[in-house]
């Protein structure tokens, strides 16, 4: 682990945390965390209201999934064929599924990470996999579709991270069956029940993700490119993990899809550097070994986040000013955007 007098030598293209030059072009400042000093984000007196959370939920949920759709369409009429692609992609896949009944609840699956029919059989192709199988501790997802790898993450004994719904509040909740009461399981595995029983940590908890479980809403088989919902909240959990050590380019990211959501035109050229491709597959007919070639994420891209989304989310906040505090530097900042509003994920 670096000293802090090594921060600042972080920020040289010299330093192991700098990512190395790929075809997804951009410059970066990666640093490592090990030696800053702990951020705190949750109040442990604070009683959880359940009901609470879930009604505010709702609330900010239809109007996130509003937003992102003017934001859609605003896209398709004006907006750069950067975006453009991707939108195209996402509709059609989305459109699909529910026009061959392949959709599930919550519906419509439109700005969602789609649940789908066969959701449990493609969890359980994933529950057999060596690496799931060998795996202590599995970061999943809290959407719909992914439900069911949660639940045999702590039905297998193993460690269950799980990000606090769209980082707002803080960070990752971490669970384990024994901390859960009988007959609370299924509860857990929902995104009201991962706030009520989970342990929240922050940026400082030592902790090794041995598998990374992530939704999608396309992904080609041959080149392990995926494409989420359009919010990017995938790319900044892979990227604080990378910070704290937690992961590196041999963890593996396996995705759970429909069949329907395979794809042949995600062009691999123009994917971002901060982009997560998988290395596995797992629909409810079969497994697939993309053998990707697409380069992992090195950290934290803060040229590519906007002041929107870092107004956002108060963990990157918090955590820009830390860094730019003990290193004397001024970090980068991405060009100003739209976003929608930040909004609770729902009860799974």
């Amino acid at each position: 682990m670096y000293p802090t007098s090594n921060l600042l030598r972080s920020l040289s293209p010299h330093s192991p945390f700098f990512p190395l030059p790929t075809h997804r072009t951009t410059s970066s400042l990666p640093l490592h965390l090990s030696s800053l000093r702990p951020l705190h984000y949750s109040n442990p007196n604070r009683a959880f209201d359940p009901a609470q959370f879930e009604s505010e939920r709702l609330r900010l949920d239809e109007k996130a999934r509003n937003s992102m759709a003017a934001e859609a369409a605003a896209v398709g009429t004006s907006g750069g064929e950067e975006k453009q692609w991707k939108w195209r992609i996402r509709k059609r896949v989305w459109d699909l599924m529910e026009a061959e009944g392949i959709a599930r609840n919550p519906r419509p699956v439109h700005h969602r990470i789609p649940n789908f029919d066969g959701a449990a059989s493609a969890a359980d192709k994933l529950g057999q996999l060596e690496v799931f199988e060998k795996a202590r501790c599995v970061k999943v997802n809290p959407d719909s579709p992914q439900k069911q790898v949660r639940f045999l993450t702590l039905t297998g004994a193993k460690k269950l991270l799980t990000p606090q719904p769209r980082l707002r509040t803080g960070f990752f909740s971490v669970l384990e069956s024994q901390s859960v009461p009988a007959g609370a399981l299924l509860e857990a595995c929902t995104s009201v029940g991962a706030a009520k029983y989970g342990k929240p940590i922050g940026l400082n908890e030592k902790i090794k993700v041995d598998l990374i479980v992530i939704g999608s809403v396309a992904v080609d088989p041959k080149t392990g490119a995926r494409l989420g919902k359009g919010e990017g909240f995938a790319e900044l959990e892979y990227g604080m993990l990378r910070y704290m050590g937690a992961i590196d380019d041999s963890t593996m990211v396996v995705t759970t899809v429909h069949d329907k959501q395979l794809v042949d035109d995600i062009p691999v050229e123009k994917m971002l550097i901060h982009d997560v491709p998988v290395d596995i597959i797992c629909t409810p007919t079969q497994v697939i070994f993309t053998n990707t070639a697409i380069p992992k994420p090195q950290g934290i891209y803060w040229e590519k986040l906007s002041p929107e989304k870092l107004g956002q989310i108060r963990i990157l906040r918090e955590l820009k000013r830390r860094i730019e505090k003990e290193t004397g530097t001024t970090l980068p900042c991405g060009p100003s955007e739209k976003l929608p509003p930040t909004a609770k994920r729902g009860r799974r």
